[in-house]
């Protein structure tokens, strides 16, 4: 292989060198960002190197390098914003302003965001040209279904494997295999609704995900089905039509509700409702964002061993503001998640997503408005169907 080190100003200039010298068919086997200093160290330039090869047409004993790669535009991007984040964190130039959390430079900060982005789709490319065509249509609907890229891999890996032994592979066979993966990595999760063993049903999530109406609908369960004597409490001050809601639907199943605008107000409603077998304690749909929301929470409410705390999330909300969302909350003790609006969606991969990333189980999903029909307690088999309802043979 014929070898030449190109220095530039950028990976792509260095890229125009090397086309123009070696031609379309070279690979890139290395590159870095080299400074070089003048003047006694005062002046410092930086450059980037790259050393590109091609195969001679002489027979030669030396073997390209495994990581070489193809001289692509998009290969050039990736090489540039690379050397451009390593540069910065072994070789700062200038002062920087420093994110006050992790300590890292915003400028590195969005460095290293492009080059992930850019990551994510050279790797989707990768993974779909790495699998069998009859394999791809199912791996486009786990995508479609949000199930994020390391579960995808994980899955399609396994699904090659049979593919390879038994030559064909179905769409039931497919599902088949999912389910079982997905199965181990959930099966250690608790699932299922209310444990009845605790007194105290602590209801969390932010604004909007319809806490309200759950709160209604397993409340309803739990007289109807376990014939318990419930009451409620609502911290939820800050909308009068939280207030009127829980109390319509308090009305309905013949329960005693409690106002609480501080923690002296709660302390009372506890005492007051010590007779009750579940008190079901509805909390305020503030915005997730202010930490001083948690914080009060904190100081309102009690989690301790009598009680069992959920926190609600709407699946119609994006997985990255979710995300945000159940960090926000992590200092709480929250036992289960529940997923509510599933009906307005049509993918469920973030559910399992979630589950996964934060080791929690789930207690129930909800499907609609009405009270209580419109709620299903967790079972594990069945959320794995769900993932396939809409699927098309």
């Amino acid at each position: 292989m014929k070898k030449k080190k190109y220095y530039a100003s950028s990976i792509p200039e260095a890229m125009k060198l090397v086309r123009a010298e070696l031609g379309e068919d070279a690979v890139i086997l290395n590159s870095k960002v080299v400074v070089t200093k003048k003047f006694f160290g005062i002046i410092k330039k930086k450059s980037f190197e790259v050393v590109a090869g091609i195969d001679s047409m002489e027979p030669s004993n030396t073997a390209p390098a495994p990581a070489a790669l193809p001289i692509t535009k998009e290969n050039a991007r990736l090489l540039e914003i690379t050397n451009a984040v390593q540069a910065k964190i072994h070789q700062p130039q200038h002062p920087v302003v420093l994110h006050e959390e992790s300590g890292i430079s915003e400028e590195l900060r969005k460095e290293i965001t492009d080059l992930k982005a850019l990551m994510q789709s050279m790797h989707k490319k990768t993974t779909q040209a790495q699998y069998p065509d009859e394999l791809l249509p199912f791996i486009e609907y786990l995508r479609q279904q949000e199930l994020n890229e390391e579960l995808i891999t994980t899955i399609g890996d396994e699904l090659f494997m049979h593919f390879r032994e038994a030559s064909e592979i179905n769409f039931s066979q497919c599902k088949m295999i999912t389910k079982n993966l997905l199965r181990k990595e959930l099966e250690n999760l608790s699932v299922g609704g209310l444990s009845y063993e605790k007194k105290y049903i602590n209801v969390l999530g932010p604004t909007g995900v319809g806490k309200t109406t759950t709160i209604a609908k397993m409340a309803a369960r739990a007289v109807l089905e376990k014939k318990k004597k419930i009451g409620f409490i609502t911290t939820d001050t800050y909308r009068i039509a939280a207030i009127e809601q829980l109390k319509t639907y308090a009305g309905l199943l013949q329960a005693p509700v409690e106002i609480a605008y501080n923690a002296t107000d709660f302390e009372q409603a506890i005492q007051r409702l010590s007779h009750l077998d579940l008190v079901f304690i509805d909390t305020a749909g503030r915005n997730y964002k202010e930490v001083k929301y948690v914080d009060d929470l904190q100081r309102l409410i009690k989690f301790d061993d009598q009680a069992e705390s959920f926190l609600v999330l709407a699946m119609t909300t994006k997985e990255k503001d979710m995300t945000n969302i159940v960090d926000q909350f992590k200092q709480l003790p929250i036992e289960k998640f529940i997923f509510t609006k599933i009906d307005e969606t049509n993918s469920i991969g973030t559910m399992i997503n979630l589950m996964i990333k934060y080791n929690k189980g789930l207690a129930y999903y909800t499907n609609g408005q009405e009270v209580p029909e419109d709620i299903e307690e967790a079972d594990l088999e069945v959320v794995l169907n769900l993932i396939f309802q809409g699927e098309e043979k």
